[in-house]
C-alpha cells in the first residue's frame, strides 16, 4: 500500500474512531450526570429551549467527549501513519475543531465553557496523541 494511501486512510480512520468515542462518552453522560429537570436533551431545539437550566457539571461530559474524542482519534492516526505522525494527527484535530466551532453556532452555551472547550479539547489533544504515538514508535525502533 503507498504511504500516501496509508496517511489517507489513517486519518479516515481516526476521524471515525474519534467520533464513535465522542458519541459513546455522550450517549453515557445523560446516566452519570442527569440533565436538568424538564430539558429535551434529544433534539437540538429542545437544548436551545432549556439550555438556561444546565449547571457547570452538564458540561463536564460534553467536554470530556470532546477532548477524548479527538485524542482517541489523533492517537489512531498518528500510530496507523507513515510519516508526518503529528501532522496527521493535528489534521484529526483541526477536523474536531471545525465541528466544536459549528456547534458553538448551533447551540448556546457559557462563555467559559466555549472558551475551554474551543482552546482545550481540539489541537492540544491531536498535538499530544501526535507526540506521543511518536514517542513510542520512536522507543519501539531502538
Amino acid at each position: 500500500m503507498s504511504p500516501v494511501l496509508r496517511n489517507f486512510l489513517a486519518v479516515v480512520a481516526g476521524f471515525i474512531v474519534g467520533s464513535v468515542v465522542n458519541m459513546g462518552i455522550i450517549s453515557l453522560s445523560g446516566a452519570i450526570i442527569p440533565p436538568p429537570s424538564g430539558a429535551d436533551v434529544t433534539t437540538t431545539e429542545g437544548l436551545k429551549a432549556t439550555m438556561h437550566l444546565f449547571e457547570p457539571k452538564h458540561f463536564l461530559f460534553p467536554f470530556l467527549a470532546h477532548a477524548l474524542g479527538t485524542f482517541a482519534g489523533a492517537l489512531v492516526t498518528a500510530l496507523l501513519a507513515v510519516y508526518n505522525k503529528i501532522r496527521l494527527a493535528l489534521v484529526v484535530g483541526f477536523f474536531f475543531l471545525a465541528g466544536g466551532i459549528a456547534s458553538v453556532f448551533m447551540l448556546p452555551s457559557p462563555t467559559w465553557f466555549t472558551v475551554l472547550d474551543l482552546v482545550v479539547a481540539y489541537i492540544p489533544m491531536a498535538y499530544l496523541a501526535g507526540k506521543l504515538a511518536s514517542g513510542k514508535n520512536k522507543a519501539a525502533l531502538n
